[in-house]
């Protein structure tokens, strides 16, 4: 018989008590999830309105785990693969999580950029379940970071909540939409799954200066807007952003916001065999907020990813990063 793995281990005690708690309460395997994984951080359960007899299988299960135990990415992932079942039983749109493959690399381009930081804020506009942000917080052990995230989606929030409890950080979650205005100091970086599509409140769109001429305005536009509003003078802004970004209507007006608020540092097309279809496929944009007596980079690191299973092809393109640092970030 094969031994469990530490994730697999963990994913079955948030799976048997998720549903367990998905019975009792009638409400979704997610609404659940998030339940269970505050009753394993409080260490008690917190449903009053449960029979005795779910309260003591729960218990039972909780006192099987000592978090302490794990490892955060053991935690994280685990998490995240359960959260991924209950999006596969309830399918919707605007529950997508990043791909883990693609927040790892996020994780290492702002390790690259922020240098020698060792404290920092960041902020998620789009944070979701957190799965993004909470991967790239977990691979910066040595730095203090403060992490703020932003959704509207109060189920999604709510899992991030749980996740960031678990793995223990510090999080700040707001429970709004990102684009009213945002009570939050300006962050030493972004990072953002840009949500692609148009944002339906023409009124609050009209404060934007990417907003449409005519009709409904791209959401993922304003997203960019506020971002760089919300990041301070040098900081930077990592988007997964559509391969289509700078094509079609808008894109001339998108051009000329960010020659007069940013220097572009980045563009790194992600690899084909990630996505569904060539409509689907993102990169990576890096930007820097211009402040006074910051140079443009003498030319934007530009390169095409390939296949992360392919180590020698990564390994050519970290060398080539190194050389790019060398020559624009010196």
């Amino acid at each position: 018989m094969n031994k469990l793995s530490p994730i697999e281990r963990l994913f079955n005690t948030f799976d048997e008590t998720a549903v367990i708690l998905q019975q009792e309460l009638s409400c979704t395997y997610l609404d659940a999830l998030a339940e269970t994984a505050e009753n394993l951080f409080q260490q008690k359960v917190l449903q009053d309105e449960m029979s005795e007899f779910a309260k003591k299988k729960l218990w039972k299960a909780y006192e099987q785990v000592k978090l302490s135990d794990y490892s955060k990415e053991e935690i994280r992932q685990a998490y995240q693969f359960s959260i991924l079942k209950g999006m596969q039983e309830n399918v919707q749109p605007n529950h997508q999580m990043t791909p883990d493959s693609i927040g790892l690399f996020m994780s290492y381009l702002l390790e690259k950029f922020m240098g020698k930081e060792k404290e920092f804020t960041i902020l998620d506009p789009a944070v979701g379940t957190g799965n993004l942000l909470l991967t790239i917080v977990n691979r910066q052990p040595e730095a203090s970071i403060s992490a703020i995230g932003v959704d509207v989606d109060d189920l999604l929030l709510n899992l991030a909540w749980s996740g960031a409890n678990l793995m223990e950080h510090s999080t700040q979650l707001y429970n709004q939409d990102a684009l009213e205005p945002l009570f939050i100091d300006p962050v030493d970086a972004v990072v953002c799954d840009l949500p692609v599509g148009w944002y339906p409140n023409d009124i609050r769109a009209a404060d934007y200066e990417l907003k449409a001429e005519e009709g409904h305005s791209y959401a993922h536009y304003l997203f960019i807007e506020q971002s760089i509003k919300h990041t301070k003078p040098g900081g930077y802004l990592f988007f997964l952003i559509p391969n289509d970004l700078f094509e079609g209507a808008g894109a001339q007006q998108l051009h000329r916001f960010l020659q007069k608020h940013i220097h572009i540092q980045g563009l790194i097309q992600l690899p084909m065999t990630m996505f569904k279809n060539k409509q689907a496929a993102k990169s990576i944009l890096i930007l820097q907020k211009q402040t006074e007596g910051l140079p443009a980079p003498k030319q934007v690191f530009l390169a095409s990813m390939p296949s992360m299973k392919d180590r020698q092809a990564m390994q050519s393109i970290m060398v080539k990063m190194d050389a790019w640092f060398k020559e624009n970030k010196s």
